[in-house]
């Protein structure tokens, strides 16, 4: 961890700009140009609560969030040098909260006598949950696992998210006075019939964690795994001496080779249809992936999984970029005949994730063609009582930790406006 004084210097070169880039950058809209000017000033206790009026996860966030891609890749100081470190600031300012004991709120909180219930522990649900408490509202989270942190305990790597550090950032959200019920799942233990009756209104938040599907001959055989489950339930493969594929770029694809590294994989590829710049992964993780051993096969689709029962090997083919109207991205076309083929032991699915469409069309909301439930500007699905957010819903922005956390926040604006509070 950074010490004080680096962390002073690298306060110190934030312009504090009169626009703030870096504030629109930041899904969760931070003052980040604000609690960095009470960094420089060494008071971050005043910079906390100044970020808690708008996050309650920055200890995590300030570590995991993809800061190129979204505040530092907005801060002025780019154009002429580096941009300001403010992940590590925030990261820092988050790790002294929790070490001092600090509180999220130090306002009385005038209670209601109004319920709510959330359905999920992850960051969407945990943020939803600690302002509406911060408002006096009774929450209480039910959680299918046996702890919380959703993505935060089984979505990310311990060597890249330290599992203590998201504990005792739970820990502080929980002594706002949330209720918690663990090991109830939603459609086993418990309704959402028999919530309505008992709440004043749901908010849905269990996420979306079944891995997409390249639509390709052998995604069928044995040894293709999806990435998101492979991460969230820790599955133990026999890699010692195998070939490992991951198809996908963004940084659940990172996470699973890195994993499938340490886990003794002899070789692993990750297969990105785009060039490198255009990967979502975050920078970081890209150049550490590369540092452990992971190759890359980029401009690369696979066309074929082969194998009799289990895989035996992929066929790729080459792509060319190309500008397509009305795309400002470039978009991978085949190149007819580069076709090649690679052996292959396992193949790790990291395309994106979606709903899980048993439980979603059982609820009796409306949902679109993927199976996420939709919800309107208000995070209202089609029942008024219920709201949803996160990547199981149709919410604008998902896929980090941050925006799901800006999804379960304007959820609680919106539930608080429901309830006349």
């Amino acid at each position: 961890m950074t010490n004080e004084n680096e962390i002073v210097k690298k306060a110190k070169y934030c312009l504090n700009c009169s626009t703030k880039p870096c504030s629109s950058g930041c899904p969760l809209g931070n003052d980040t140009a604000g609690f960095i000017a009470l960094a420089k000033e060494q008071k971050y206790e005043e910079a906390y609560k100044l970020l808690c009026k708008t996050t309650v996860l920055p200890a995590l966030c300030g570590k995991i969030c993809p800061h190129s891609k979204q505040c530092q890749g907005s801060c002025v100081r780019r154009f002429k040098g580096e941009p300001v470190e403010i992940g590590e600031i925030e990261a820092y300012i988050g790790k002294l909260a929790i070490e001092n004991n600090w509180s999220i709120n130090d306002e009385p909180i005038t209670k209601s006598n109004k319920k709510v219930a959330i359905i999920g522990g992850g960051p969407a649900g945990l943020t939803c949950a600690a302002f509406l408490a911060i408002h006096g509202i009774n929450v209480t989270i039910y959680e299918k696992h046996n702890y919380l942190g959703g993505l935060l305990v089984h979505g990310i790597p311990d060597f890249r998210l330290d599992k203590n550090l998201v504990n005792k950032t739970i820990e502080k959200i929980i002594k706002l006075g949330i209720e918690v019920k663990l090991n109830q799942e939603l459609g086993k233990n418990i309704s959402l019939k028999n919530l309505k009756e008992n709440y004043d209104a749901i908010y849905l938040s269990f996420g979306a964690n079944i891995h997409g599907n390249m639509n390709i001959d052998g995604e069928n055989l044995d040894g293709v795994v999806g990435g998101n489950e492979y991460l969230e339930q820790n599955i133990t493969l026999p890699l010692s001496g195998k070939i490992a594929i991951v198809s996908g770029g963004g940084n659940v694809a990172m996470d699973v080779s890195r994993t499938l590294k340490r886990q003794g994989a002899e070789k692993v590829y990750v297969v990105y249809r785009r060039s490198e710049n255009e990967m979502p992964a975050e920078r970081k993780e890209i150049e550490d992936a590369k540092f452990e051993g992971v190759d890359f096969l980029f401009q690369h689709n696979i066309v074929q999984i082969n194998g009799k029962d289990k895989v035996e090997s992929i066929e790729l083919i080459k792509t060319n970029l190309v500008q397509k109207e009305c795309d400002s991205r470039l978009s991978p076309v085949n190149i007819e005949g580069s076709n090649y083929t690679i052996l292959a032991d396992y193949v790790f699915m990291a395309i994106g994730s979606n709903a899980e469409k048993s439980l979603t069309s059982s609820l009796g909301l409306e949902l679109n063609k993927y199976g996420n439930i939709i919800i309107n500007e208000n995070c209202e699905t089609s029942d008024p009582k219920v709201f949803a957010g996160g990547d199981l819903s149709t919410f604008k922005k998902t896929g980090t930790v941050a925006w799901a956390a800006r999804s379960g926040r304007e959820a609680s604006e919106h539930i608080l406006n429901y309830l006349g509070i």
